[in-house]
Parts: structure tokens; C-alpha cells; sequence
């Protein structure tokens, strides 16, 4: 390249290392996310929660995601991808910071946030990892993200686990760090770490080519694609972006190119896998594993255990989809893994189903409650319940609501006949199902299927359909539980599943084309 300077050489594992250090963006993301699903319990207390508040502390992070989403999209046209990265570092620090000191619920719900609008990491990492790199090893490459938001995932609740344990030690350092008072505080403040790394190592990383050359800067890029790739690909590449970029576009050209027949292809792929990736109740289970597993009356220490399995389950089938995306393409993983969705939703669905619920003298005397409480449940023993529902309305007619809402794990551990092997199987099904189709395949198809000059807006659109979805999900998760019953909402998220296969039924596949190649395409 003439232009090249001499130290402009080829580096074979550059790309890996920008991939893997952008993608540090998906673990915040994960952490983030799941940490919460550890809080629940404790703010419910502390804060005297109802069911749809607690779904808002859960959601909150995705409002901020569906306005972060949109404006970062804008943002990352205008001014690039590395400089919108950095501000998200930022809003992630400052949100761990806040959320950890946080006084109230209200506080909480802002801090939580303002931690969402820096959820638009889930859209600019994998843009910027897609503009680097080579299209045969892109949905290798473009999965770093996914596989981080997993390890985030995994982190969470080992973290959760690991303080939740250490809360119940007699130990003069927990005491004097308040592990065993400020649990719920410990650990949202966690993200602190990362976070801060995270933005530290930002200010290391160069832009992508793609916007520098379609923002007049077309000697860096040329310079830039001389070290990710050997030079007659890079040759190759920078006359396609060159070419797929000679209009230049403002930003009120772009927001009404969105809108074109050319691009009803795109956002038809990118907007039915975000919607079905969320309504299948991923984030259901991620956000509210705890919860989900204390339904099958374990106890709290041993729902935070299975909690790590599903941590480890994610991350062991993200690796798995990560070897596959490039060999058998986007559209085959999406297929088997909603079929795996539907039949483990199922599964869940039919094991909570067969559950009953037993009071007895014994059971009730064990519950670590106060002494009127216990003669109050007493009258329930030998009743047997045929639905979570019942029971959970029988137990609050009872005694006090607060009470029973505190208490409810216990309670329900004391009861319930259910096999809850066949509850951790499905949830655990449907985590691998999810893992290695729609979790790492939506982000590189997001990346793949809109056209250079606009793809940092258009993501940003797409993203709203998939944070509404999301936000949904989250917020009306608790409702659904304590209103249809644990039964029907899975059943729910099975029925969903069957549709969304449909929908993905209809897609084009997109491995192993140039960006600018499926621009062309899918016009």
C-alpha cells in the first residue's frame, strides 16, 4: 500500500486482541445484568418491594438500554465507535458506584439506569469487532462478545454465591466489611473492578477503518487495515469500503434511508431475531435464576449453587457456537437451538405442572418465623395445593404479606412435592439450547446485515425492538409468576418459542460474505 508507513506490518493476532479487549464491554454488560438476580431477594426486603417494583429494578438497566441503544447508534456515526465506547465506560462506573451506596429504591432504579444506557456496548462491540475483521473468521470473532457477556453472567453469580456464603460465616473480617449486613451492596459494587479496567484499557485501542475511511480519513484506514489483515486482502477490503461508502450521508439522509424498500430485508432479519432472542424468556432465567430455582422449594444457598451451573452451562455452549457460527452458519444454529428452547420451556413447564403443596405440623414448626405466624399456618396443614398460586394465596391469607413475601423460599421449601431434577434439566436445556443459537448469533447478524454507512443507526433501531422485548420480560416476570402461576409462564415462553420458530424459518443464511457483499445482497 503506498500509503502504508513502514511500520505499518501485519499483525495475525491484532485482531484477536482488540476483539477480546472490546468485548470486555459484553462482560460489563453480563455482570451487570445478572448481579441483580442475587439483589432481588435482599432489596425486596430492605425496601418493602411489590412484585412489579421489583420487576422495575430488574428492568431498569434495559429503559436505559432502549435510549442508549438508539442515540449511541447516531453517536457512533458521527463521532466513531472507539469514543462512544470510552463514554460507556463511564456511565458502567458510574452506575456500579451509585447503585453499590444507593439509599433508596428510587436511587436504585436510577443508578440501575444509568447503567442501562451504557448497555449499548451489546451493539457498538460487536459493530466495531465486525469492521475489523476478516469476513471468513467474523462470526468467530464478532462471538468474543458473546462469549464475554456469558463469562459476565457466569461471574455474577459465582460472586453471588461466593458472598451469600461468606454472609453466613462468624469471621471478624466479614463483620468488618459488612459482608454480612451490606451482601446486596457488595455485590453490585463488584462491577466497580472491571469497569474501571475496562475504560483504562479503551484509551489503547484505534478506530475501525470502515469509519475512518467513510469519514474522510481514508490514509489511517488504509494504514489501520495494513496491520489486521495481509495486504492483498486489506487492498481488497479498503476499495469495497470505498466503494460501498462514496455517497456521503447526514444524519437526517440516514434516519430516512431506514425507512427505504432497500433495507426492509435487514431490519426484518434483525428486528424477529431481537424480538424472539427476548421473548423466549432468556433473561427470565438469567435475572432471576434465584428465584426460579427457589420455586422448586431448594432453599436460598442451594438456588444461588444452581445459579453457577447455569452460569457455567451458557459459557460452555457459547464456545460451542463460537466453533460452529462460521462452519454451519447463522441460520442452522437458530434452528436447533429454538427447537431446544421449545422442548426444555416444556419440560420446566410440565415438572412445575406435577407439583403439590404439603404443609405439616413438622414443616411449619421448622420455619424460622414468629410464633403467631406459625400457629396462623398451622390451619393449612395437610391441605394439599394442586398450583403454586393457591398455595401462595392460601399462605398470605394467613399471615402477614410481608412476611409471607420474605419468607416465601422457605415456605415453599417446606411444601413442595416436585421433582426438581426435572426442573434443573429444562432451565438448564434451555440455557445451552439459547447459547448456542440465538445469544451469540442476533449480535453477529446485527452486524452483518446492515450497509457501512448507516449501520451504526440502524443497530441502534434494531436494539429497541430487542431492549423493549427484554424490558417486558424482566418487568413482568415476578407478576407472571405470582399471578399464572410458575407452570403456565413457562409453558408461555415455549409457546413463544414455537413462533419465533417460524418466523427465523424465513431467513437468508449470511456466512462467509464480505460485508459489502451483503449489502449488495440483501438490498
Amino acid at each position: 500500500m503506498s500509503n502504508s508507513s513502514k511500520n505499518d506490518t501485519f499483525d495475525a493476532g491484532r485482531v484477536g486482541r482488540l476483539a477480546t479487549l472490546i468485548a470486555v464491554g459484553g462482560f460489563l454488560f453480563g455482570f451487570d445484568a445478572s448481579v441483580i438476580s442475587g439483589v432481588v431477594g435482599y432489596i425486596s426486603t430492605d425496601f418493602s418491594l411489590t412484585d412489579l417494583e421489583i420487576g422495575l429494578v430488574v428492568g431498569a438497566p434495559t429503559i436505559g438500554g432502549l435510549i442508549g441503544g438508539v442515540l449511541s447508534g447516531f453517536i457512533a456515526d458521527a463521532i466513531g465507535r472507539k469514543r462512544v465506547l470510552l463514554g460507556l465506560g463511564v456511565l458502567y462506573l458510574v452506575s456500579a458506584v451509585i447503585s453499590a451506596l444507593a439509599p433508596s429504591y428510587p436511587t436504585l432504579v436510577f443508578a440501575r439506569a444509568i447503567g442501562g444506557l451504557a448497555f449499548a456496548s451489546l451493539s457498538i462491540a460487536p459493530m466495531y469487532i465486525a469492521e475489523i475483521a476478516p469476513e471468513k473468521r467474523r462470526g468467530f470473532y464478532v462471538s468474543f462478545n458473546q462469549f464475554a457477556i456469558v463469562l459476565g453472567f457466569s461471574a455474577a453469580y459465582f460472586a453471588n454465591y461466593a458472598l451469600v456464603s461468606a454472609s453466613q460465616l462468624e469471621s471478624h473480617w466479614i463483620h468488618a466489611l459488612a459482608i454480612d449486613t451490606l451482601t446486596w451492596r457488595w455485590m453490585l459494587g463488584l462491577e466497580i473492578v472491571p469497569a474501571l479496567v475496562w475504560l483504562v484499557a479503551l484509551t489503547r485501542v484505534p478506530e475501525t477503518p470502515r469509519w475512518l475511511a467513510l469519514n474522510n480519513r481514508e490514509a489511517e484506514a488504509q494504514q489501520l487495515l495494513a496491520t489486521l489483515q495481509e495486504a492483498s486482502v486489506a487492498e481488497v477490503t479498503f476499495e469495497a469500503i470505498k466503494r460501498s461508502g462514496d455517497e456521503t450521508m447526514g444524519q437526517l439522509k440516514k434516519l430516512k434511508e431506514l425507512v427505504s424498500p432497500s433495507l426492509r430485508v435487514p431490519f426484518f432479519i434483525a428486528i424477529s431475531v431481537g424480538i424472539v432472542q427476548q421473548i423466549t424468556g432468556i433473561n427470565a432465567v438469567f435475572f432471576y435464576a434465584p428465584t426460579i430455582f427457589e420455586q422448586s422449594g431448594v432453599g436460598t444457598n442451594a438456588a444461588f449453587a444452581q445459579a453457577t451451573v447455569v452460569g457455567l452451562t451458557n459459557v460452555l455452549f457459547t464456545v460451542v457456537a463460537m466453533v460452529l457460527i462460521d462452519r454451519l452458519g447463522r441460520k442452522p444454529l437458530l434452528i436447533a437451538g429454538l427447537a431446544g428452547i421449545i422442548v426444555s420451556m416444556s419440560l420446566v413447564s410440565y415438572g412445575f405442572g406435577q407439583a403439590t403443596y404439603t404443609l405439616t405440623e413438622t414443616s411449619v414448626s421448622a420455619l424460622e418465623i414468629d410464633a403467631k405466624s406459625k400457629d396462623n399456618l398451622r390451619a393449612l396443614s395437610g391441605t394439599v395445593f394442586q398450583s403454586d398460586v393457591a398455595f401462595k394465596e392460601a399462605v398470605a391469607a394467613q399471615i402477614d404479606p410481608q412476611v409471607a413475601r420474605n419468607q416465601e423460599s422457605a415456605i415453599i421449601a417446606s411444601a413442595i412435592s416436585v421433582n426438581a431434577v426435572l426442573v434443573l434439566a429444562g432451565i438448564l436445556g434451555f440455557v445451552a439450547s439459547f447459547a448456542i443459537s440465538l445469544g451469540p448469533v442476533m449480535w453477529v447478524l446485527f452486524s452483518e446485515v446492515f450497509p457501512n454507512r448507516i449501520r451504526g443507526i440502524a443497530i441502534g433501531v434494531a436494539t429497541i425492538f430487542n431492549s423493549g422485548a427484554s424490558f417486558l420480560v424482566q418487568f413482568l416476570f415476578p407478576w407472571q409468576l405470582n399471578t399464572f402461576g410458575t407452570s403456565t409462564t413457562f409453558a408461555l415462553f415455549a409457546f413463544v418459542g414455537l413462533l419465533g420458530l417460524g418466523l427465523i424459518w424465513r431467513l437468508p443464511e449470511t456466512k462467509g460474505e464480505t460485508l459489502e457483499r451483503l449489502e449488495t445482497k440483501l438490498a
